[in-house]
């Protein structure tokens, strides 16, 4: 059996730069629900109703163009594929992209239509090519829902027209932005798309942050209904650091405009992002039983850090836990610990440790002289 390696307690003032911390002012917005969230560490840097089921209009259009990315992605569906246009889709109410009934649209174009000019047209033929009707499309945004751990979200149409069973929380609508932008960087950049004309009709992405020039914004999606209200989910990125805004329930467009940019602006300059180790940098080396190397360095996946508050930072520590040793073959990125950030004693966060690089398993001769020397020095085994 591997012995336990007892925690190694690493306190953060040795790791970052000190400097004198001021308080954060709270947060506070005439929006029904908002979200910020760091989008590196999914930290929570505000919150307001994050969990509540409500309207989401049009912002859940990003679902129904996660479902098509998956299907691009697949191999299934490829951008210059054309695909037909039902009356059903032609017909379609509200804000659309003009496509013309029996013509057939590139899937390409289509994307464009849902993200840029929010086309409930646009959704519907998707829809109804790639699932057979918007049912059995809508069945996949839920089925796709329940991957991602969505647990306030329930969708009953692809385009966000209102419905009583169709839902979303904030909560799940940063999720669903996290998950574009971090498994879908090819199809983001749709997201920064300021006009889009087809069909001799030119219109102007409606994201009133694209529109302001606000620093760093790059995407996402716009909603309004009577009954939602205004509501809008942005990113930014700043000097390498990017967040995710969700915010909803406003009560005019200029609201919408002027409350997301505070919530943005509140993020970027009362949270930081406090790095321990750079990506690639080594944390720790552990010990390696019967491989061709004596260890194996353990390093982060990604950047390891955690954004808080200024006026947190001294109360944060970091401990790194592993097993010890680690039996050989270890393949690069294996999983073998984790990195865990305390705040006050109590745990705000798990980043998982893997090994650097693949550490074969050693001939006969080096097991038996592992052994020997275990047996010898009683070190280097478990």
């Amino acid at each position: 059996m591997s012995r336990f390696t007892p925690s190694v307690l690493l306190f953060l003032g040795l790791l970052v730069a000190p400097f004198a911390p001021a308080p954060a002012a709270e947060f506070e917005t005439a929006a029904t629900a908002a979200i910020l969230v760091d989008y590196r560490n999914n930290d929570v840097l505000f919150a307001k109703n994050p969990d509540v089921p409500i309207p989401p209009a049009s912002m859940s259009k990003l679902m129904t163009a996660l479902v098509v990315f998956d299907e691009i992605k697949s191999g299934r569906l490829a951008l210059d594929d054309t695909l037909p246009v039902s009356e059903k889709a032609w017909r379609m109410g509200g804000s659309r992209m003009f496509v013309e009934v029996n013509t057939r649209v590139a899937v390409r174009d289509l994307l464009r239509g849902v993200i840029v000019q929010s086309g409930n047209d646009a959704c519907i033929v998707l829809a109804e090519a790639l699932a057979g009707s918007e049912d059995a499309f809508v069945a996949r945004m839920n089925d796709k829902a329940r991957e991602l751990g969505l647990e306030n979200s329930h969708f009953a149409n692809v385009s966000g027209w209102p419905d009583p069973e169709h839902v979303m929380s904030v909560r799940d609508l940063a999720t669903v932005a996290r998950t574009i932008i971090l498994d879908y960087p090819e199809f983001y950049e749709l997201y920064s798309i300021r006009e889009f004309e087809y069909n001799g009709i030119n219109q102007l992405n409606r994201n009133p942050l694209l529109k302001a020039n606000v620093p760093g914004v790059d995407g996402m999606k716009t909603g309004y209904t009577s009954e939602a209200g205004y509501g809008l989910v942005a990113s930014a990125e700043r000097d390498g650091r990017r967040l995710i805004m969700v915010i909803a329930g406003l009560n005019s467009s200029s609201q919408r405009r002027s409350e997301s940019e505070r919530l943005l602006e509140y993020g970027f300059r009362n949270f930081h992002e406090y790095r321990l180790y750079e990506q690639g940098e080594t944390v720790a080396e552990v010990p390696v039983w019967h491989g061709e190397a004596a260890s194996v360095p353990l390093i982060g996946e990604d950047v390891i850090g955690i954004t808080l508050a200024e006026a947190d930072r001294d109360r944060l520590r970091a401990r790194v836990r592993y097993e010890a040793p680690v039996p050989a073959p270890i393949t690069a990125g294996q999983r073998l610990g984790e990195i865990e950030l305390m705040l006050d004693g109590e745990r705000a966060a798990g980043i998982p440790l893997v090994a650097a690089l693949d550490v074969p398993q050693a001939g006969m001769l080096g097991r038996m002289k592992g052994t020997l020397d275990y047996l010898v020095w009683g070190s280097g085994a478990p």
